[in-house]
């Protein structure tokens, strides 16, 4: 039995592709791997957000799982829309790495509070909670792969880069790393850290349970099932600056998520905690305060904006 895997062809993804593979190896299924380019692979020269808001990095490997040509696609969880083609599912999440973001730079003085300095990022969560806790800080989009960005960031296309831990410490440059930014304040995004894998729902069912077995690692998904509710509820995709992270604390689960404004000027944010078997009603109940306390306007407010440009 082989089970074809999906992927994006940068070396992150082929990493998460062949640790899905290195995890299934145990059940005695054959892997095969094949690359799939997607739109966000192909335009790097505008942020994220005006590319589209959703299926940026998935649509493509998700038309490949619509007509067969893979049994499963792997991404960063992140990278999901919070809504995926109604005859797909995702059926397994990857034990979580850290969640923070971090910042990297070669520089050896570079210290995030000084003045007058540039951060890489195309993140517009990023980019505005940079507006709202440091000030001080010019963000400037710098797209492509991780290897791509650090490059840019070598050449002098800003001092540093603000990226999620898990690709910085999968593509061996922990040693760039000047700060981890602390969750706390700076509240990562859904699902940031793990790796989900999709697959059509008439896949074969020995195949589905090997995956189920051998990659998924529950505690894991039943935060990113209250993340993925909380973003659904939202109706948040690439565009929107939202955030969402689930973590167990004791026997509950606890999400704290919420939404800034474009300019950083205004933050919704709200925690609640809830039993496991509740996590997406969890995700749900989160949604609608944060929208009830403002988060509705400043949605809207973003929306204004966009339609504009």
């Amino acid at each position: 039995m082989v089970i074809k895997i999906g992927t994006r062809g940068s070396k992150l993804a082929l990493w998460q592709a062949e640790h899905v593979a290195a995890l299934l190896r145990p059940s005695g299924i054959q892997t095969q791997i094949e690359i799939i380019e997607t739109k966000g692979d192909k335009i790097l020269d505008v942020t994220i957000g005006k590319i589209g808001s959703k299926g940026v990095f998935t649509e493509e490997i998700e038309v490949k799982l619509l007509d067969g040509s893979i049994d499963i696609a792997v991404h960063s969880a992140k990278d999901l829309s919070s809504e995926i083609p109604e005859e797909l599912e995702l059926i397994a999440f990857t034990e979580r790495e850290l969640v923070n973001d971090v910042i990297i730079s070669n520089k050896s003085d570079f210290d995030l509070h000084q003045a007058n300095i540039t951060i890489g990022t195309a993140s517009t969560r990023r980019i505005a909670f940079l507006k709202h806790f440091y000030p001080n800080v010019t963000a400037v989009t710098v797209r492509g792969n991780l290897q791509t960005r650090v490059q840019k960031m070598h050449d002098g296309a800003c001092d540093a880069l603000m990226l999620a831990y898990a690709g910085v410490h999968r593509m061996g440059y922990n040693h760039l790393i000047k700060e981890t930014i602390g969750t706390s304040y700076f509240v990562p995004a859904v699902g940031q850290g793990s790796i989900a894998v999709e697959c059509h729902k008439k896949l074969d069912f020995r195949k589905k349970e090997a995956i189920q077995q051998y990659v998924n690692h529950s505690a894991t998904e039943d935060c990113l099932r209250a993340e993925r509710a909380f973003l659904k509820t939202l109706q948040g995709g690439c565009s929107i600056p939202s955030f969402g992270y689930a973590h167990y604390e004791g026997d509950l689960i606890t999400l704290k998520a919420g939404i800034i404004s474009l300019d950083g000027r205004r933050v919704v944010k709200v925690k609640e905690s809830a039993s496991p078997a509740d996590a997406k009603e969890l995700g749900k109940k989160v949604a609608m305060e944060v929208l009830a306390e403002g988060g509705k306007e400043i949605l809207h407010s973003i929306r204004q904006i966009q339609q504009s440009k």
